[in-house]
């Protein structure tokens, strides 16, 4: 199956930012969605936004940390549609802090979520892409992954390790399962609310109302690697702000 429209994609991180731009984006290309996050009433006026227009939508609350929350998404998918062509693993947090603060409860967290999150998907959706004959896993990394700066290095190191595993699941995926990749740079959402430094928080929000490009523009890439082709594979794709050094 090539193109968007009918495959039925499961989405984590969905209830805003990238995540729900990405869900609008499918939705509009013909994509029956599956959407999951902590947030569960924002998933439902994202849901209830795009039943409003007439495409098919389903929901669920899921922490990524939990790896039976991203195996019953999965399920979910299989049980409302009969199948799941595609897993956008998108969840991500960024709780970025200098290493002499000691924020190991933070450090944990995004090892959790930015690591373990994405195992928790591929030990959920890829049993089930290997029993379909077909299936794409599309994560939804960083530029952090290539280069770190002071107070980033646990955040990098995470999504250093997350590209490092997408890139041998590639390996092992086989002829018939997809794997991509899509690592932006700076980008207008709520990350920074998370950032507990006031003095790098304000730093980084500076950088981002100076260059940041919108969340559509990431859904765009990753909609452009789903709809290809079942013998393109678009492995990586990295999106910057044209600003962004």
């Amino acid at each position: 199956m090539s193109g968007i429209e009918g495959k039925v994609v499961a989405i984590t991180g969905a209830s805003s930012g990238i995540g729900s731009a990405t869900a609008r984006a499918l939705a509009e290309g013909g994509a029956k969605l599956v959407l999951g996050a902590r947030r569960e009433q924002r998933l439902a006026d994202l849901a209830g936004e795009l039943r409003s227009k007439g495409h098919d939508v389903e929901f669920r609350a899921v922490d990524v940390r939990r790896r039976e929350d991203t195996a019953d998404l999965v399920a979910l998918a299989q049980d409302t549609f009969g199948r799941l062509d595609v897993l956008v693993g998108n969840a991500g947090i960024g709780p970025v802090s200098f290493l002499d603060d000691l924020r190991v409860d933070d450090w944990d967290a995004m090892i959790d979520v930015n690591v373990k999150g994405l195992l928790h998907g591929i030990a959920a959706a890829l049993p089930v892409f290997r029993g379909q004959g077909h299936g794409q896993f599309v994560h939804t990394l960083s530029t952090s992954a290539f280069k770190t700066v002071p107070g980033q290095a646990v955040y990098s190191a995470s999504k250093a390790a997350a590209r490092a595993l997408t890139e041998g699941l590639r390996q092992e995926a086989g002829p018939s399962i997809r794997v991509s990749m899509v690592s932006p740079g700076f980008v207008a959402t709520d990350f920074l609310g998370s950032v507990p430094d006031p003095d790098l928080r304000a730093r980084m929000s500076e950088t981002m109302d100076d260059m940041a490009i919108p969340p559509e523009a990431v859904a765009r890439a990753i909609r452009f690697a789903i709809e290809q082709p079942a013998d393109v594979d678009i492995n990586e794709i990295v999106i910057r702000p044209t600003a962004q050094a």
